[in-house]
């Protein structure tokens, strides 16, 4: 048998192993905050002013624009197009943006680790409103 015979099915085979590793990995488990840390993320976010830079459902005003909405916040891929979607991430993102993400242009906030996490439930929280 020459080479060339081979070639369909080398090529069918590398077709199939491409296409199975470009396949996204199932979803894990949704994470879901408990609604007294919901409470005090959104106590948090009014005290610390998110809204002058970000949309946020549940505040009416400001209805900042500065920032991306954060709408939907819970089914987003990334945080700031960089780091993956976990409550871990958000958190921190959200207390020390720049040390989360280099180059950030959101400032570090003043808010406890607590306070961040309350933030990150809130934020996870909208979807089941």
């Amino acid at each position: 048998m020459n080479t060339l015979q081979y070639r369909p099915r080398l090529a069918a085979a590398a077709l199939l192993c491409l296409a199975l590793t470009a396949c996204k990995e199932p979803p894990g488990a949704r994470y879901v905050p408990d609604p007294e840390d919901t409470k005090r993320g959104l106590a948090a976010i009014e005290r610390t002013g998110c809204a002058a830079c970000h949309e946020i459902p549940g505040i009416d005003w400001p209805r900042g624009q500065i920032g991306p909405s954060l709408e939907g916040f819970n089914n987003a891929g990334l945080i700031a197009a960089a780091l993956p979607n976990t409550p871990e991430n958000l958190a921190l993102f959200v207390r020390n943006a720049p040390a989360a993400k280099p180059g950030s242009t959101m400032p570090a906030m003043p808010l406890t680790e607590e306070e961040s996490r309350d933030v990150a439930a809130y934020l996870y929280g909208l979807d089941d409103e």
